[in-house]
Parts: structure tokens; C-alpha cells; sequence
């Protein structure tokens, strides 16, 4: 399993996170996604099996809720350059405070 912004939310928030992510394809950042749910099971049953405690389960979940908040809205970004006749290359990473401060 591939890790672009493990340690946490803020490595996205720098130049060489935007790079490292704007240079994958929709398939791989589908797979990251994959990644990001698969990891949010894994700590709930980690908290269930009590291998990890409450708060440690708390922090990460957030730190992935923003990952996944950051790929998802790169997707959209690059699909819609593509439906518009852009480069869905040239989409970028948005901060975590941006993704987060979404309306739905």
C-alpha cells in the first residue's frame, strides 16, 4: 500500500505533496481512496480488539477524513478539466482548510 501523505493532513499542504499527487492518474487515486477506507476499517476493529486507544483512533480518523476529502476533490477536479477539454493534469491539490470548508 502506497502512502503519498501519511504522516499527516499538513504534508498535502506543501508543494512537493501537491506534486506527488497531481502526477497520479484517476485510477490511482481511486486506489488511494481504497487505501483510505480500507485503513479507517482497520482502525475501528484495531479500537474494538483494544489495540489502539480511543484518542489514537480519533486523530487518525480525522487525518483520513481529510485525505479522503482531498482526493475525492482532486478527482472532481480532474474530470471536470476533462469533460471542459482541459488537462486533468494540470489540477491541483487544494489545502486541507479549503476541501474541509465545503457546502454539501
Amino acid at each position: 500500500m502506497h502512502r503519498l501523505f501519511r504522516q499527516s493532513p499538513e504534508v498535502l499542504d506543501g508543494a512537493e505533496g501537491r506534486r506527488s499527487l497531481t502526477r497520479m492518474s484517476d485510477r490511482s487515486i481511486r486506489e488511494r481512496i481504497s487505501d483510505l477506507v480500507q485503513e479507517e476499517h482497520d482502525l475501528r476493529d484495531n479500537l474494538s480488539a483494544r489495540k489502539i486507544s480511543a484518542a489514537e483512533e480519533h486523530v487518525r480518523l480525522r487525518e483520513l477524513e481529510i485525505e479522503l476529502d482531498q482526493c475525492w476533490d482532486l478527482l472532481r477536479q480532474r474530470q471536470a478539466k476533462r469533460e471542459f477539454g482541459e488537462d486533468p493534469d494540470t489540477a491541483q491539490v487544494r489545502d486541507a482548510r479549503t476541501v474541509e470548508g465545503y457546502q454539501g
